[in-house]
């Protein structure tokens, strides 16, 4: 067959057949090659908008890391082990984000996908999101608050990071790396899958874990602890809230769309996760950013008598009244001791 080029003029999905009507050519095998091009570059149209938003969030991230990184040189003496593992999330999120764009801009400008290329990109989207899980788990456990390591805890922790990234490198491979056209949306649905379950575990060990550190934190009446982690666990619960009802939305849109018809708006399902992770991130940021009292939120081994700044200064603030009667008591005090051992002593002379 001659090469022929096929003018579109008007948006929307298309599909290219080869039909043989003829018997005698019954079980030929063909071979070949089709390219499509957008007006804008080769990117399939369900994935077009998505380099713009990489490109916005590459600045977003950018903007949080210069933010999060001042706010730590100017108390560079005072940052937490904690601190530093934001600090690692935040620099895995822009170097994803920033990989990502570079991924699609080669891929819109050429039409193909170097393999090794885009399985590193993915390779760094799955870390960061490991990452960004087991530090949401490790907070919820208090680790560097209530508890200086995770004890026995770690290698529990450690093997869930592992399947977890396991699970989210098979899918991400599958749908991008070397891939070109669109995968149905029932092979995306079996894919997810074991994604979710595991996401489904992480977030009922996040809650029980939460539960746990919130009761210990009251037992011991450390309100600044306790005020922090109440807030984390609110921005917890509204962002699990989001995730189940997205979740639910997703299986459905790619249950009901097996051909990709409503591709125009399938790029935000992938959006939407990296923007819930970004705001859920700038959240703990905003919890735990350095400053001259961060020590305050760090792990005591006297945590159980500790207590926060509010609650010392009126103790030992104190009213004259209060200071003056203390005092009295203890002269009446110790002059009962006194009397009291007089009139033992006079007994035994008489």
């Amino acid at each position: 067959m001659d090469m022929k080029e096929v003018p579109i003029t008007r948006t929307g999905m298309y599909n290219l057949f080869f039909i043989a009507c003829d018997p005698k050519l019954k079980g030929l095998v063909m071979s070949g090659k089709t390219v499509w091009k957008n007006p804008e570059g080769y990117l399939p149209g369900r994935m077009a908008p998505l380099m713009k938003f990489y490109v916005f969030m590459s600045l977003a991230y950018l903007l949080l890391s210069v933010i999060w990184s001042v706010q730590c040189m100017r108390f560079w003496n005072d940052v937490l082990q904690l601190q530093h593992c934001i600090t690692a999330v935040i620099g895995l999120g822009l170097f994803e984000m920033i990989l990502w764009y570079f991924d699609f801009a080669n891929f819109n400008n050429t039409g193909m996908r170097p393999v090794v290329i885009t399985t590193w990109v993915v390779t760094v989207g799955a870390i960061g999101k490991t990452v960004s899980r087991l530090l949401i788990l490790s907070v919820s456990m208090g680790y560097g608050v209530v508890r200086p390591t995770l004890g026995g805890l770690t290698s529990k922790v450690l093997l869930l990071g592992v399947t977890y990234f396991l699970a989210s490198e098979l899918l991400d491979i599958t749908e991008y790396v070397g891939t070109i056209n669109d995968i149905s949306g029932r092979a995306r649905l079996f894919l997810v899958l074991p994604d979710a379950f595991i996401d489904a575990f992480l977030i009922l060990w996040i809650f029980t874990s939460l539960s746990k550190t919130l009761d210990q934190l009251q037992a011991k009446r450390i309100s600044v602890k306790l005020d922090i982690y109440r807030k984390f666990s609110n921005a917890l619960a509204v962002t699990v809230i989001a995730s189940v009802a997205w979740i639910t939305y997703e299986v459905y849109f790619k249950a009901t769309d097996p051909f990709n018809e409503r591709w125009q708006s399938a790029w935000i399902i992938t959006a939407f996760w990296d923007i819930l992770s970004f705001v859920l991130l700038c959240v703990i940021c905003y919890l735990w950013a350095p400053s001259s009292s961060s020590q305050r939120y760090a792990y005591s081994e006297e945590a159980g008598e500790e207590f926060d700044e509010e609650e010392a200064q009126s103790l030992t603030r104190g009213q004259s009244d209060g200071d003056v009667s203390l005092t009295k008591l203890e002269k009446h005090v110790g002059g009962a001791g006194i009397s009291d051992h007089e009139d033992e002593t006079e007994d035994k002379r008489e």
